[in-house]
């Protein structure tokens, strides 16, 4: 987990230099600060802040993955990653679902935000249960 949360850390940073930077820069301008992209770089900086202190929280209470280790070789972390279904349609759904909401938010249409939550919640219990109900039931045989 080190390697994540110094990636999250160099970002973080990044982006409360670049809000210092930018409210600085746009502050010269004739209609004055652009407080609007000021305010999204720090929330994003805030974002990836909260990132970096829930993987450095984590990596302080399990021991060292491979790819931690100074000595860690590929081969230490090879094996089962975890099970990926080879040909679930419910992703695409999630999509579609998610692009409706999306379009509901972009034209300020309250029922087509609806349809699209209901939609996404829908889907995503859908691909959450695949193999629990259904024909693709596994049997615990």
């Amino acid at each position: 987990m080190k390697s994540e949360y110094r990636l999250f850390a160099g970002v973080a940073l990044f982006l409360f230099a670049a809000a210092a930077v930018y409210a600085w820069w746009t502050d010269r301008e004739p209609f004055g600060l652009d407080w609007i992209g000021t305010t999204a770089l720090i929330l994003s900086g805030l974002l990836c802040a909260m990132c970096w202190f829930y993987f450095w929280f984590v990596s302080r209470r399990i021991p060292p993955r491979p790819e931690d280790r100074l000595d860690g070789e590929i081969a230490d972390a090879a094996g089962e990653v975890g099970f990926f279904s080879p040909g679930s349609y419910w992703p695409f759904g999630i999509a579609v679902a998610a692009a409706v909401t999306g379009f509901g938010l972009v034209f300020w249409m309250w029922w087509l935000i609806a349809v699209g939550v209901v939609g996404v919640l829908l889907t995503s219990s859908a691909l959450l249960f695949e193999y629990y109900t259904g024909t693709r039931r596994v049997s615990e045989h």
